[in-house]
């Protein structure tokens, strides 16, 4: 029996497909039903079981939705902010890598949880259970906030590409075929193959653990630095504080966490509802070792970006440095080329990988919102709404690279929105984790509360001296 088509776009133009398409002629690449890909667990995860039997390479294996979203955390803004706090505050604030790991774990894995009992993304589940206008706010947010970032994003993966030419290829000149290669492979690459794609983006990162290595930063300072937090009651301090705050839980990460969930439950064969309703706590288990892995690498990222920061460039002097740009540069005469070089690849890796999950997080908590279809394992003729929010985020954010829209100020605003939208986004999601009848058996239990609603708390807190560092303390 024929189905009506779903999109909204294809429903008001005469030209396109009328009816909805089989499940096997929608999707981009063939997957038998119930059947999960590279012999994983029905919900698309190599089980902890199968994991250890494989060694090392189970291990990868078992690596998925958790490691790509704390990977792409570790953006080019996110890494100049860490790279400027670093150079301002030289190890200060080393101590907030280790002081965010449980927070931000534990609101990752509550995202993950939510939509693997409930086999829907976050939009979907929120918009559900709390008022419209509220959610749709929240949401409205959200789309700014990852529109200004992922420009920003843009002009440093093309700022880095750049660089790596001695500046011989003027930045703008790359915008438009970065821009060009992530839409390509949005549209048209497999789910599959843009899964492998992200995993291998993030060897990017390793990068900077690398530079950090090379400068051989003074042990015993590094050690007090981590284990004792440290404050200054200054203007500049406090708004390094938030910015790092802003910038490590954000909330594109809760919709891209939990929709890469339901993504990977369709990819092994599970298309409805219906069928992804309710988690094995195997399948649970799986998904939390993931998460603690990916948020753990992302935070070791982090630390390394701020020591080699302090180790270098705040020894030295450097103290005003802004963008990740201006880091790799400033690291070149202390580190030598290779340093250069290996912070600048870093730099285009984690924008490769940050740009298509803060569009495709974008278009998830629209869709999911709004109620229409579309995942990046569709095809675009049959899901045109979807697939244009992801191209119009893009050309945006192509836009304010060439009517020249300062960075900074773009990620400054960015990050503002990120640190308003946060705690309410929080609340709901961490309301929504402890209900018993939309989350049954898998309810929050007693620690995951607790951090959520520190990790809500603090979130709160920065978003308060935000305010306070913008509107009052000028």
């Amino acid at each position: 029996m024929a189905r009506t088509i779903k999109d909204p776009v294809l429903k008001n133009i005469s030209a396109g497909p009328d009816q909805e398409p089989a499940p096997d002629e929608l999707r981009k690449e063939d997957v038998r039903e119930g059947q999960p890909p590279s012999g994983g667990t029905p919900a698309g995860r190599t089980s902890l079981k199968e994991a250890r039997r494989g060694g090392v390479l189970g291990l990868l294996h078992l690596l998925g939705p958790g490691l790509i979203t704390g990977a792409s955390d570790d953006d080019p803004s996110g890494i100049g902010t860490y790279s400027q706090v670093g150079s301002q505050f030289g190890y200060g604030m080393l101590w907030t890598a280790l002081f965010t790991f449980p927070m931000m774990a534990a609101v990752q894995e509550l995202c993950a949880r939510i939509a693997l009992q409930t086999g829907v993304g976050l939009g979907t589940s929120l918009r559900r259970k709390f008022p419209t206008a509220l959610v749709g706010g929240c949401i409205a947010a959200l789309l700014i906030a990852n529109t200004i970032n992922l420009g920003a994003d843009l002009g440093a993966v093309a700022a880095g590409g750049s660089l790596l030419t001695r500046n011989l290829v003027p930045p703008l000149w790359l915008i438009v075929p970065v821009a060009a290669l992530v839409l390509y492979l949005q549209l048209f690459v497999s789910y599959a193959t843009i899964f492998k794609i992200f995993k291998w983006l993030c060897v990017a990162l390793f990068a900077y653990v690398i530079t950090g290595l090379i400068a051989h930063p003074s042990l015993r300072t590094v050690l007090v630095s981590t284990f004792v937090p440290h404050l200054e009651l200054s203007r500049d301090f406090l708004a390094g504080l938030v910015a790092v705050l802003g910038t490590t839980i954000s909330p594109y990460l809760f919709f891209w966490q939990a929709t890469a969930e339901v993504d990977q439950m369709r990819a092994a064969g599970k298309m409805t509802e219906a069928q992804r309703r309710g988690v094995k706590l195997s399948e649970l288990k799986a998904a939390r070792v993931d998460i603690l892995i990916g948020m753990a690498f992302s935070q070791i990222v982090m630390y390394f970006i701020i020591l080699t920061s302090a180790a270098v460039l705040h020894a030295h002097g450097k103290t005003n440095v802004q963008t990740a740009n201006d880091a790799a540069q400033a690291l070149a005469p202390f580190l030598g080329p290779f340093a250069f070089v290996a912070f600048s690849l870093g730099l285009i890796g984690t924008g490769l990988l940050a740009i298509p999950i803060l569009s495709g997080s974008a278009a998830y908590a629209l869709k999911e919102f709004m109620g229409w279809k579309g995942a990046l394992a569709m095809k675009p003729r049959y899901r045109p709404t979807f697939y244009g929010i992801i191209a119009a985020a893009t050309l945006v954010g192509v836009a304010m690279n060439f009517i020249q829209l300062d960075p900074i100020k773009a990620l400054f605003y960015s990050a503002m929105i990120n640190g308003l939208v946060a705690p309410p986004l929080m609340v709901l999601i961490v309301l929504l984790g402890a209900d018993r009848g939309i989350m049954k058996g898998k309810v929050s239990g007693a620690l995951s509360k607790v951090l959520t609603w520190i990790a809500t708390g603090t979130m709160t807190a920065a978003a308060a001296a935000l305010v306070l560092v913008t509107f009052i303390l000028k």
